[in-house]
């Protein structure tokens, strides 16, 4: 499949897709995403998708010829109940197109791995619209496919005291967690609690120069010193995609661990990898 983002990509590309299956992405302006403005493509001047106003005055009948099916993509790590609620938008507005239409694909941000999704409810949503409509309908669920899988393991390099205890980690917020700073997000520690939960209260923060490298705050049973090794979780996803070496931070390797808990490094990153992306 090509999904287009605008009509006007669709007019300029459609000559080179003549064996490809083609689709408009729509936007069917439900937000359902509540703390994760920044991954909303139905917020207001989004321009992710086509909205229906532009979709009805641009779409023609001669287009079903060459456009086989409708995407969307507005969920994030979300349940069974936004998908519902973004469906019956999108019935509401594009309804009528999708009768002519072979297929209809529901994006991602679906968390079908996670222990409360409503994987009944999914399959109700996958059914109606497939056996009202008679479409093939796809789905994305990447993040899902790895949810919970791998550790960021970090070092506790210094542990300063400026009125909140803080740890000085050779992790970072800006360089390996980003979606920490930019959703921004509490990323799962093991062992570790809410602040004041436990005894011992920390701020995490990264080596960098920038001030607000904080990854966040947590508890421990135990005091913290120099040298001890914390492990965050759930890192297999964006953390590696999003790295970066912002202020000669190095990228963290990468180790496979099997059944037994062995731990082998498969790749690893030095001055050379950095200096070989700027010359």
């Amino acid at each position: 499949h090509m999904v287009f983002n605008s009509f006007s990509q669709l007019e300029k590309y459609k000559t080179l897709c003549k064996e490809t299956s083609v689709g408009i992405r729509i936007n069917p302006e439900c937000s359902t995403q509540g703390d994760h403005a920044i991954y909303d493509p139905c917020a207001k001047g989004s321009r992710l998708g086509v909205t229906f106003a532009h979709f009805k005055e641009q779409f023609t009948d001669e287009m079903y010829d060459y456009v086989d099916g409708l995407h969307f993509h507005t969920l994030c790590e979300q349940n069974a109940d936004d998908l519902a609620k973004t469906l019956e938008a999108v019935e509401e507005k594009f309804g009528s197109y999708l009768y002519k239409m072979k297929w209809l694909n529901f994006g991602g941000g679906h968390h079908i791995t996670r222990a409360d999704y409503d994987i009944g409810l999914l399959e109700k949503c996958i059914l109606h619209m497939k056996e009202k409509y008679d479409l093939d309908i796809y789905l994305e669920p990447g993040e899902a496919i790895a949810l919970n899988a791998g550790y960021l393991a970090t070092t506790v390099m210094d542990v300063v005291d400026n009125d909140i205890q803080t740890l000085i980690l050779d992790a970072s917020a800006a360089c390996h967690m980003p979606d920490v700073l930019e959703m921004p997000y509490r990323p799962p520690l093991r062992s570790s609690g809410m602040p004041e939960e436990k005894k011992y209260t920390y701020r995490l923060s990264s080596y960098t120069c920038l001030a607000g490298d904080i990854i966040g705050d947590y508890s421990f049973d135990e005091e913290k010193k120099v040298d001890d090794r914390l492990y965050f979780e759930d890192m297999a996803i964006y953390s590696m995609v999003k790295n970066n070496t912002f202020n000669g931070i190095p990228l963290p390797d990468i180790a496979v661990m099997d059944e037994s808990g062995e731990c082998k490094v498969i790749r690893s990153f030095s001055y050379e990898d950095f200096k070989g992306r700027l010359s």
